[in-house]
Parts: structure tokens; C-alpha cells; sequence
């Protein structure tokens, strides 16, 4: 039996699900393998099917001739492994459509950062109560799309909880420059990929605003420690936290105008609203759905989560910017590892 999977699938078309395409399909050379890019736009699927580059969300990037575009999930019935990689608002009903055309047992490895805002739900979750016989895998870690599609090294979490299933996940998803580190810890991969995007906007902030790298520093070690107490509280594994998916995330997502959740709080530090750098925008910034959404499920479980509830009030409009900052700045002091 192959110790890869042969017919993989990518349903998402963005940036990032692009990009895992072509390193599934460059790092198969000449073998087997078929790799099919699901995207949900006509002009997307017809970009690539005719000049073999996705002019859309991925730029200047020459695509394999071994992905098949398509705009119909039934292509993807006979897939034996499946990526997910629509913006997390949509994984319900873009799972939802693909449940139909789904094998029973079908590992599905979901690829998409976020909180569900109407039920606070991770996209595990989402995957049990729309496909509830497929077997799950969460990817997660510090990696930009564009590097990943160009080839550069790259590491991430690849979490299973059976770890035979990871490791035959992980063999298909390697590449040269492409290393997916395997854990049991699903929550754990989930909570750093979500919980990194809202502390990304913050950072941005800091930045535009011009308060210097030092309090840069700070809020990537308090939000750090917003992320570890969030994870606790789920069950997380401590240990994952400090590793690719959640320091490792961290780092990437907060120091790098390249990061979308991070220039859009660059923007929001210098005096843009939110309508004016969203209305520019054709990729999704997932940080802002989910600061509303990680507020309230910090609150459900009674976890303090000061930063993250600050940026989702200016999201909301309920804080001005300076506001949350003095607020922030006001607060009691306390020990640093509460």
C-alpha cells in the first residue's frame, strides 16, 4: 500500500489554499498524484485552467500542471484526502455542499484560522457536525502562502489525534521545503491559529501608532499569555502552545506588515476605519470575525483575555483606539504569570 495518499483535494481557492496545491503538486513530480484545487469563483478555476496562475489571490506565481482547477465539489469524490481551506466564516457551508461527495471515513485536514462567529465554534467542530464521518487533522503553524508556494522552508503542526493517520497525513503533505511536525493536540493547534490573528491586529496597532517595538514586545508576551490561559481553560496541551502553531504563529503574524491581520491593524493605528480598509480588501482577515467571537467564548469560561477583548471592542466600534490603549494601560498590576 502507498504511504502517501495519491488523489488529494484543496477546496479553497484563496491565497493559501492555492498555495498548498502547489506544493502538494510540485512535490509530486513526476508520480502519480493528482492534486484538485476546488475554488468557489468561475474567473478563479478559469485563470488557472487557461494561464495556469491564480491572477486573483496568488500573483506571479506560475502553477503546477499537475493541479486541476475546478468549480464542482463533485470532482473531488474520489479524493482520498482532503484539505479545507475556505475563510473559517464559510467552513460550515462549504462543508456542508462537499458532504454529499465525501467518502465515509475521508481524512479531511483543516487548514483555515478561526472561531465560527455564530456558535463559537472551532473548525473542528465544525467538520463533526457537518461531515461527521470524516477523520480530522488540523493544520496550523507559521507560514505565509507566497513562501509556501515558492518553495521556502516552512514548518508546521500537523495535529491527528490518530497518530498513524497524522503520519500518513504528514508524508503526503511534505515537501523538500515543506515539514508538518505531528501532535495529538487538536484544540491546542486550533486555539493558536485563531487566538494568533486577533493579537496580530493589536500588534499592527502598536505599530501604526508609533508606541515603539518595546510595547511590540509587550503585547506578543501578554498575548501569548492570553493565548496559554485560553488554552488551559479548553484542554489544550500547554506543551503545543509553545511550538509552531502557537509561539511559532505568534511571531510570524505579529511582526510582518505581509500578515493581512497585521497591516490591518498597521491601517487602524493610522487613523483608517475598519470600512475603509475592508472595502479595499479582496482576501479575508480573519482576525476580525473572530475577535468578537473569542471575547465571548474568553467570558463563557471565565478566562481573562484583556487584549483580545480590547481589539474586538474597536472592531465593534465601541472603543475608539486611544481608548483601549489608556484602558489597557490603566489596569491593575498584577504577577506577571496570573
Amino acid at each position: 500500500m502507498s504511504q502517501t495518499f495519491q488523489h488529494i483535494g484543496v477546496i479553497g481557492g484563496g491565497a493559501w489554499g492555492t498555495a498548498l496545491a502547489q506544493s502538494l503538486a510540485s512535490s509530486a513530480g513526476e508520480s502519480a498524484r493528482k492534486v484538485t484545487l476546488w475554488a468557489f469563483e468561475p474567473d478563479c478555476v478559469s485563470a488557472i485552467q487557461k494561464s495556469r496562475e491564480n491572477s486573483l489571490y496568488l500573483p506571479s506565481i506560475k502553477l503546477s500542471d499537475n493541479i486541476s482547477a475546478t468549480s464542482d465539489l463533485s470532482d473531488l469524490s474520489t479524493a482520498d484526502l482532503v484539505l479545507a481551506v475556505p475563510p473559517a466564516q464559510h467552513m460550515r457551508a462549504t462543508l456542508s455542499a462537499f458532504a454529499p461527495h465525501a467518502k465515509d471515513g475521508l481524512p479531511i485536514v483543516l487548514c483555515s484560522k478561526g472561531i465560527e462567529h455564530s456558535t463559537l465554534a472551532f473548525m473542528a467542530d465544525v467538520l463533526a457536525q457537518t461531515i461527521p464521518k470524516a477523520r480530522r487533522a488540523v493544520l496550523s503553524g507559521p507560514s505565509f502562502a507566497i513562501d509556501v508556494a515558492r518553495g521556502l522552508p516552512t514548518a508546521v503542526t500537523l495535529a491527528c489525534e490518530d497518530k498513524t493517520l497524522g503520519q500518513k497525513i504528514a508524508d503526503s503533505l511534505a515537501a523538500p521545503a515543506f515539514r508538518p511536525y505531528w501532535t495529538k493536540d487538536i484544540i491546542g493547534a486550533e486555539i493558536g491559529g485563531a487566538v494568533k490573528n486577533v493579537l496580530a491586529i493589536v500588534c499592527g496597532i502598536v505599530i501604526g501608532k508609533g508606541l515603539g517595538k518595546s510595547a511590540h514586545a509587550a503585547i506578543l508576551a501578554r498575548g501569548y499569555r492570553e493565548m496559554s490561559r485560553l488554552g488551559e481553560a479548553l484542554g489544550a496541551d500547554p506543551k503545543t502552545l509553545t511550538g509552531l502553531c502557537g509561539l511559532g504563529d505568534l511571531v510570524l503574524t505579529c511582526s510582518s506588515e505581509q500578515s493581512r491581520n497585521m497591516s490591518c491593524g498597521l491601517a487602524l493605528g493610522k487613523g483608517e476605519t475598519l470600512e475603509q480598509i475592508m472595502s479595499g480588501r479582496a482576501a479575508v482577515t480573519e482576525g476580525v470575525a473572530t475577535a468578537p467571537a473569542l471575547k465571548t467564548l474568553a467570558a463563557q469560561h471565565n478566562v481573562d483575555m484583556p487584549i483580545c477583548g480590547a481589539m474586538a471592542d474597536i472592531l465593534a466600534g465601541d472603543k475608539s483606539v486611544d481608548m483601549a490603549i489608556a484602558e489597557l494601560l490603566s489596569r491593575d498590576l498584577t504577577a506577571e504569570l496570573e
